[in-house]
């Protein structure tokens, strides 16, 4: 077996023909970030890689539901199919399920064209709005999750109550906490290395059974593939052991998930164009870009932030910010800039386990590219507690959050509207699914006593 090296298609031929693969994963990221697809048979696949799926797979809630709003696709225009067209650029092994390979794919209309609201259609659009002016976007995802010793389907059976963390306190850098799961986090550090994406470390977190593994610092597009794929596959490996794992933002009243974004530009001689001739301050293009980002963040708090959940993390002295400024190295700051020399990058700590990663990096490099376009006044770095400061807020809700992601201006011209409007609708689903929920706290609180 090859090792973590990437397969092309002779190579997958020559394993397919030894046996050694025997199933191709094709899938593609839908809106909430999940991988959608079919196994195939590599015969198949290899006499022609091109399938088709139902085109409501972009147009679905959470529970895969056919939901009204979309003019994208509708019941009234039958529900016909995409084109899902595999990027051979990121096939390989699936080294945690066997005899497997998987290939992700972009989604297109018959005609080829690809669909303006796929997130890698997204974000590879952003991407060739920053090479026209000679930049290229390198990124890192910091993926939290909580890990228990209850299989999924009993978590399910009992509504998510009385599960069992890994861990029963805060083994944040903890080497004896993690020590008791390292079976599980081995498997999935080696999985990932056999798959070609390259680990750099794990550690425990503040919660309990919370958990990181962080990875190297890639192109952008690479990098939210590489966590889509990385989220597929630590599930079911946890799966396998009989444990789950979650990486909802705010799973109780304890610390959340976050994932903290990473990301920097580099020139067409491959050098950071966010490093001043000094070596080591920022400069005037970074700071213009971080006076983008600070500018657009209440318009795209639905590319960070896209569930009624995510908003449950922005709480006082929790890790994740209330306030918008940026900082040195500054963690109540909701942009942390961090780095040394050519390594100096933008933290955005905004977002949490259940982002989008291609929507979040396609926000980040619009709102920052609307900074250098319009030459943005940079706003000082902030230093001190930012939580207690006298600072714009961050929005604190997604009822509050998507109104002004569907009025802006600025993401109807980053995005299109036709974009805007679909996802300002995934908003508007997601907020009347909850609205009309019964919840357990109103049980608790008005069965008896109302």
């Amino acid at each position: 077996m090859p090792g973590s090296q990437p397969l092309d298609m002779p190579m997958l031929r020559a394993m397919a023909e030894r046996g050694e693969i025997d199933t191709i994963i094709l899938a593609a990221p839908d809106m909430q970030g999940r991988l959608q697809g079919k196994r195939v048979m590599p015969a198949f696949f290899l006499a022609n890689p091109i399938m088709e799926g139902c085109a409501y797979l972009l147009a679905t809630d959470v529970e895969c539901r056919p939901v009204p709003g979309y003019t994208l696709v509708s019941w009234e225009q039958g529900f016909g199919d995409f084109v899902f067209t595999p990027d051979l650029g990121t096939l390989r092994l699936a080294p945690w399920q066997p005899g497997a390979a998987i290939v992700l794919c972009d989604i297109e209309f018959a005609s080829q064209r690809p669909v303006p609201m796929a997130p890698r259609t997204m974000l590879r659009r952003q991407l060739q709005r920053l090479a026209a002016h000679g930049l290229t976007a390198f990124a890192a995802t910091e993926l939290e999750f909580l890990l228990f010793r209850n299989s999924y389907e009993e978590a399910w059976d009992n509504a998510y109550r009385g599960l069992t963390p890994t861990n029963q306190y805060n083994n944040d850098y903890s080497i004896l906490g993690t020590a008791r799961v390292e079976p599980i986090i081995r498997k999935l550090r080696n999985a990932m290395e056999a798959a070609g994406i390259q680990v750099e470390n794990s550690k425990g977190e503040n919660n309990f059974g919370q958990h990181e593994i962080n990875f190297a610092y890639r192109e952008a597009m690479i990098t939210a593939d590489q966590h889509v794929i990385y989220k597929e596959a630590a599930k079911e490996i946890a799966a396998e052991a009989g444990h789950a794992l979650t990486f909802m933002a705010k799973f109780n009243e304890r610390e959340g998930n976050s994932c903290h974004v990473h990301l920097s530009l580099r020139d067409r001689a491959g050098q950071s164009a966010f490093l001043a001739a000094d070596g080591h301050s920022p400069s005037k293009l970074f700071l213009q870009f971080l006076a983008g980002l600070l500018a657009h963040t209440p318009a795209l708090m639905p590319f960070y932030a896209p569930n009624i959940n995510s908003y449950k993390r922005y709480a006082p002295g929790s890790f994740a910010p209330t306030t918008l400024a940026w900082g040195l190295d500054n963690r109540t700051c909701a942009f942390r800039v961090v780095g040394h020399g050519e390594s100096l990058r933008v933290e955005n700590r905004l977002p949490g386990g259940d982002v989008n990663p291609y929507l979040a990096l396609a926000a980040m490099i619009a709102a920052g590219l609307d900074g250098i376009e319009r030459d943005l006044p940079p706003a000082p770095a902030f230093t001190g507690n930012a939580y207690d400061a006298d600072l714009p807020r961050v929005p604190q809700t997604l009822h509050e959050a998507a109104p002004l992601f569907a009025a802006s201006e600025f993401t109807r011209a980053a995005f299109g509207a036709d974009v805007v409007a679909h996802y300002a609708n995934m908003a508007k689903v997601e907020l009347d699914t909850f609205n009309a929920a019964v919840t357990d706290w109103e049980r608790f609180r008005s069965f008896e006593r109302m």
